[in-house]
């Protein structure tokens, strides 16, 4: 198992080292393709994956995506407040053929996957986001890390005991340190190179500490989800480590946290 992990956690870095590295088309089609696996992953727990609203949901997502390439993200609102309408007119209409619980799943998980996820290809579309764009991450998988060696050496207090047993408060704040010092180094060695960040390296610390903060909800809420439908992984597209919801549960709070940090600090 843990070979079958490490290869697949190399195969992982060497594509986003080149998807995130080119950015353009291919992060962007690349970002909608983890999209729309994690959104039927999503949806197959929630079991709509074959159902209208989950239809509905799939081609929101590429509307959403289309949006955002045309630099028209100003209208994702609306669209979203559209989305819930016909959503509500399939469940009225349809009355009482529809669940109430396939309705706000349908919404939830365009938000929850598709939208928060996109971040981080609005992050490497940002001034600097060639640079910017790796902070999503260090404070992800950073963070994991850190929390996962801090919480081996001194972790004693449990974070989550039901969810997961194994996370400590004192790995948590591991986390959030070690995730700040990888901002911090990296902002030293590449900060140079960015035009637009008045101080790069309290910005990029900054961003890392809010992210590594949010980041083990991320994991945990993923977590949840599962454990609510017993369940016990999304899918099996990564060996290893399941489908992409449980690879990416983290980056999906990690990504938006680190564009709006930097978007306010900046």
């Amino acid at each position: 198992m843990f070979t079958t992990r490490l290869i697949s956690g190399i195969v992982l870095v060497l594509i986003a080292l080149i998807t995130v590295g080119s950015g353009g088309l291919l992060l962007f089609a690349t970002t909608i393709f983890i999209s729309m696996i994690g959104l039927y992953e999503l949806y197959r727990v929630l079991k709509i994956h074959d159902h209208p609203m989950g239809y509905m949901g799939y081609f929101i997502v590429i509307v959403y995506y289309g949006l955002l390439w045309f630099q028209m993200q100003q209208y994702a609102l609306y669209m979203s407040i559209v989305f819930m309408m016909l959503l509500l007119c399939f469940y009225v209409f349809a009355f009482p053929k529809y669940k109430t619980e396939e309705v706000t799943g349908a919404f939830f998980g365009f938000f929850y996957v598709a939208v928060m996820l996109s971040y981080l290809y609005q992050v490497r579309t940002m001034n600097d986001g060639k640079y910017l764009v790796w902070l999503v991450f260090l404070s992800s998988w950073g963070c994991d890390t850190c929390a996962y060696c801090v919480g081996n050496l001194i972790g004693k207090h449990k974070l989550a005991p039901v969810l997961s047993p194994h996370k400590s408060i004192e790995g948590a704040i591991g986390g959030i340190l070690g995730a700040s010092l990888l901002g911090f180094i990296y902002a030293t060695i590449f900060g140079g190179a960015m035009t637009v960040l008045d101080y790069p390296q309290i910005t990029c610390t900054l961003a890392c500490a809010f992210a590594a903060t949010i980041s083990p909800i991320g994991d945990l809420a993923a977590s949840a989800i599962k454990r609510d439908h017993q369940v016990k992984d999304y899918g099996k597209l990564i060996p290893g480590h399941g489908g992409i919801l449980d690879r990416f549960d983290s980056m999906l709070f990690t990504a938006p946290v680190i564009y709006f940090v930097v978007t306010f600090i900046r």
